[in-house]
């Protein structure tokens, strides 16, 4: 999973210093791609680069299109960002939903300019709409804001599915032998009490024991408690 299958696309920005807030924005979580579609500015231009700050080297690797279509030909997944809920066969999302993204195809976010936002046949290119929660009252978000909050959320969603889980050192994890030991005394048990039945669909039946078993990633100490238990059972026929 990686940030440079993210993109960010500002679809007929009209204002320099918006431009050059959002490459900021993209920076300051470690994004790398800004793409920007008739921006209304020349660009880039000297506010454009000056409001960015230390973002410069966004804003000159950014790419430039003329239409939508071109912006997005290599994304497999887009999802349009709008302050309005469309009477549209879109999926409406939230931020939440993100987590249910998978990052790991090319994926971009597209923000419509700030007089207008984007317009029905411009979402009509996207997989999904999504829309910030804000004040019911108050929706209007400016660009930038709105780009911030979606790549902070979104470098969070990534950092938590790239960091492994990791296990304190003094649990050592069952071994092969373990499970297996712990295995046979359960089935031992159940074949004792007739459980598989028909017999027939006793090697299934084993085979899923296995699988429930294996894919526990049980602690040594986990799998003596479960023979305990098993042991335990037995004793009480």
């Amino acid at each position: 999973m990686s940030k440079n299958n993210i993109s960010f696309i500002l679809n007929k920005p009209q204002l320099s210093e918006n431009i050059g807030a959002c490459a900021r924005a993209i920076k300051n979580f470690n994004f790398k791609k800004l793409v920007l579609i008739n921006p209304k500015p020349i660009f880039p231009n000297d506010k454009i680069l000056a409001t960015s700050v230390g973002a410069k080297d966004i804003i000159r690797q950014s790419k430039n299109y003329d239409t939508l279509e071109k912006a997005i030909s290599k994304i497999d997944i887009v999802i349009a960002t709008s302050a309005r809920f469309r009477n549209k066969n879109i999926k409406h999302i939230n931020l939440e939903d993100l987590k249910k993204i998978n990052f790991k195809k090319k994926i971009a976010f597209l923000f419509g300019s700030e007089a207008s936002g984007l317009s029905n046949d411009e979402i009509s290119y996207a997989n999904y709409s999504l829309q910030i929660p804000t004040n019911p009252d108050f929706k209007s978000l400016n660009l930038s804001h709105s780009l911030i909050i979606i790549a902070q959320f979104v470098a969070s969603v990534i950092k938590l599915n790239n960091v492994p889980y990791e296990k304190s050192k003094k649990v050592k994890p069952a071994s092969k032998i373990e499970i297996q030991s712990m295995l046979s005394l359960c089935i031992r048990n159940l074949d004792e009490i007739n459980f598989f039945r028909p017999k027939e669909k006793r090697p299934k039946m084993l085979e899923n024991l296995r699988n429930i078993f294996y894919k526990m990633d049980l602690s040594s100490k986990e799998t003596r408690i479960l023979s305990g238990v098993f042991a335990g059972l037995g004793k009480k026929r």
